[in-house]
């Protein structure tokens, strides 16, 4: 190999944080407070959803950054989890990472970027396809879940002009990072900075001219009065351990839009002073990012009354709840902009998804070439480009995600992905624990703030939150804890035939 072929240092604090920023925020924020206050029911509960994220969010950074300062390598999460228990658990996290996780959330992210580009070019519509295959429809009722039938939808190929727009998009950046890092951080810092700025500026728009005093009494009066909606108009109040399985259930929304922090982590062997500049990156990343989000928030309720009608006429009669398509962010600034909302919305998110699928191709090939170096993926993958980049990788991941765009099958998939996040995410934070206990020898430059308090809450939280959705949500939980275990044979396979190093 020669020195041309290595991955060159490139990042410093505030590439690190553009990608911290960048990947976490898409589209999620304008959209899936929507579905939160259908589920929890009241303002004060949908504000605590987002805070509890954030919390935890920023417990898990905080947490994070002890791993990062330890292990400053390439693959980031993958290798904290190889370190901190064996290769099999390590394994299973970059598997899921590439069947679901990532390449699942990039094609998600496309899709967005292709749908919203379609309310500004007409042409990229929805309605539009030129091929469908069907769908497959089972329902499968689970005799110890009395109430419960699990739906799923299986879709084998839909092909137009939104999958074709959203598989460029993915094409046109994994083209760009096999051209070098560099090339990556440019998109990625543009992107990140602009984003950040309209999100600010869309906040500031909110909480000065266009708050609705009605809605904002209104709001306050039901602050605290849960209730769940029903099938058609019924509502039935929310009292006791139901207002904390309801909070526990939609913050799968909220912790998916807070999700992908951690991936600046799969790009350490880039990162100029990776011990000092990824912790610190992972806290003002997350911090921002949480701030940004309970903002918006209060925008949405000093705007949008909380709750509405399926069957409302405008944008009041349908609040925050029944926003048309859960279009929170358009609702909001409608008032200011009348009909051009839709197009000055479409416009944000378009630019917030194409640069937060940068930050998504960037970094998670970083975890396949981590594997393939230790024997357990293709070796082409392990190997870099004449740039210093994971070119196989990313290429590998861009045909994953492209297939993904066109099944049809990606939302179902995202659906899954929560569950099988924070199970690694608690595994990850429980070796901090066994790391401080097997190797105290090791060198440890930041240490997890509030240990052990702090890295114990997250774990205890985000493992209550497992449980509500292995109980309430179990057609969440089952298929993304089965595509974790169907990785056991594929790592014994590889284990077998490559002779993976430890």
């Amino acid at each position: 190999m020669t020195n041309d072929h290595v991955f060159r240092k490139s990042l410093n604090l505030f590439d690190s944080t553009a990608i911290v920023v960048g990947s976490m925020i898409g589209s999620g924020i304008f959209i899936v407070s929507a579905d939160i206050a259908r589920q929890v029911g009241a303002p004060g509960l949908l504000m605590a959803v987002w805070l509890i994220t954030g919390f935890l969010t920023i417990c898990a950074a905080l947490s994070y950054g002890e791993l990062a300062g330890m292990f400053p390598k390439a693959g980031g999460q993958y290798v904290y989890l190889k370190e901190s228990y064996n290769p099999l658990i390590g394994f299973l996290y970059g598997w899921t990472l590439f069947l679901v996780i990532q390449t699942g959330t990039i094609a998600a992210v496309g899709m967005a970027f292709a749908k919203f580009l379609g309310v500004i070019i007409p042409w990229v519509s929805e309605s539009v396809v030129w091929c469908d295959l069907g769908f497959i429809n089972t329902n499968l009722h689970i005799p110890w879940f009395t109430e419960v039938v699990w739906h799923i939808n299986l879709g084998f190929f839909k092909f137009g002009p939104v999958q074709v727009i959203a598989i460029l998009s993915i094409v046109v950046l994994t083209w760009i990072n096999t051209r070098g890092i560099k090339s990556g951080k440019r998109i990625q810092n543009a992107f990140t900075s602009g984003k950040f700025l309209l999100l600010l500026l869309f906040i500031l728009i909110g909480l000065i001219f266009a708050t609705n005093s009605e809605s904002i009494k209104e709001n306050l009066r039901i602050f605290w009065e849960p209730q769940q909606h029903l099938k058609g108009s019924a509502t039935i109040p929310l009292t006791g351990f139901a207002i904390i399985a309801a909070m526990g259930v939609a913050m799968v929304g909220s912790l998916f839009s807070s999700d992908a922090w951690n991936n600046i982590t799969f790009t350490a062997g880039e990162v100029i002073n990776p011990k000092k500049n990824i912790p610190m990156s992972l806290f003002l990343g997350t911090s921002i990012v949480t701030i940004l989000y309970l903002l918006a928030n209060v925008v949405y309720l000093m705007v949008l009354p909380f709750r509405g009608s399926e069957t409302g006429s405008g944008i009041v009669e349908q609040g925050m709840q029944f926003a048309v398509s859960d279009r929170l962010g358009t609702a909001t600034i409608h008032g200011i902009f009348g009909a051009y909302a839709a197009l000055i919305m479409a416009g944000f998110v378009v630019i917030s998804t194409f640069g937060c699928n940068n930050g998504l191709i960037l970094s998670g090939a970083r975890v396949y070439y981590a594997m393939a170096d230790n024997g357990l993926f293709f070796k082409k993958v392990g190997q870099l480009n004449d740039k210093g980049v994971p070119a196989s990788g990313l290429i590998f991941q861009c045909i994953w995600a492209s297939l993904l765009c066109l099944s049809g099958t990606y939302g179902q998939l995202l659906d899954y992905v929560v569950f099988a996040v924070l199970i690694f995410y608690v595994l990850t934070i429980a070796g901090i624990f066994i790391l401080r206990i097997q190797k105290p020898e090791l060198e440890r430059p930041y240490k997890a703030f509030g240990y052990p308090v702090v890295p114990a809450i997250y774990i205890l939280i985000a493992t209550f939150i497992m449980v509500i959705l292995f109980i309430y949500k179990p057609n969440y939980t089952w298929p993304g804890l089965i595509i974790v275990l169907l990785g056991i044979p594929v790592y014994f396979f590889w284990h077998k035939k490559q002779k993976p190093v430890n």
